[in-house]
């Protein structure tokens, strides 16, 4: 039977400042925390110092959300490509300072001229996947690309068979509910790819809007997701990444599993 680890996403604080997130990472009792490498939560040396406290303090497990927020790694070579993987491998190495244990990212995103350059996108995701996947190793980082949206270019299980079938990156899969629940997903994650998932976040929404619901709140059917976890024997971590509901979506997971 599957054990999982409950684990919390500190997205729910995100626009609250730095110094006001840390005394709530500890308030949970919980193990695994994620912590989201953007916006006001950015990391830099000194925040890696007082995480590394935290951490050591209340004994805790760290992973690591790479930066999101206007980042794509299909973009044409140029500044701005440069700056986003220099950004990126910082994120990575600074998820080896604070010892975490998985770092995830997003894939490449089409854009307003992509009609013009068919596959382009497509096949610089895949590149800038197996550089950023070669960093991690390099650094002895476990890493996981999410599912997602709109105009990712990486969004339902076709898109993931079509990318393990056009490379030998073994880059697994960080399941996120909330976005497979847009694109009407869960269940084939969860039944077509299971052996690639090794990290889960944990959200609710009503099947249109990303809006982190908590868990229950929305419209995932979270007795099929947990039947078909345990049906994957899945015992890795399952980030509850809502942003209101934190505790009562932390218990009702708790409670499924149980």
């Amino acid at each position: 039977m599957a054990h999982p680890q409950i684990g919390l996403s500190m997205l729910y604080c995100l626009s609250q400042p730095f110094k006001k997130m840390i005394p709530q990472i500890p308030k949970h009792k919980i193990a695994y925390i994620e912590l989201v490498d953007d916006g006001l939560h950015e990391l830099n040396k000194q925040r890696i110092n007082l995480l590394k406290d935290v951490k050591t303090t209340h004994d805790l497990k760290y992973s690591v959300h790479a930066p999101f927020a206007g980042v794509n790694i299909s973009l044409r070579h140029g500044l701005l490509s440069n700056a986003t993987l220099k950004r990126l491998k910082k994120s990575i190495t600074w998820t080896r300072e604070l010892d975490g244990y998985m770092w995830i990212f997003h894939p490449g995103m089409m854009t307003g001229i992509s009609m013009f350059y068919p596959r382009a996108d497509w096949k610089r995701n895949i590149k800038r996947v197996r550089l950023l996947a070669k960093f991690a190793r390099d650094a002895g980082i476990e890493i996981a690309l999410e599912n997602v949206m709109g105009m990712f270019v990486m969004k339902n299980v076709d898109d993931f068979k079509r990318f393990y079938s056009e490379t030998d990156e073994n880059v697994s899969v960080a399941l996120d509910t909330g976005h497979a629940n847009i694109n009407g997903q869960v269940e084939s994650f969860l039944t077509e790819i299971p052996d690639r998932i090794i990290h889960v976040h944990a959200h609710d929404n009503d099947g249109k809007s990303d809006n982190h619901l908590g868990i229950g709140c929305g419209t995932i059917n979270w007795k099929s997701v947990v039947d078909l976890l345990r049906k994957a024997s899945y015992d890795r971590k399952i980030i509850v990444e809502s942003v209101e509901n934190v505790e009562q979506s932390i218990r009702k997971l708790k409670q499924l599993f149980s």
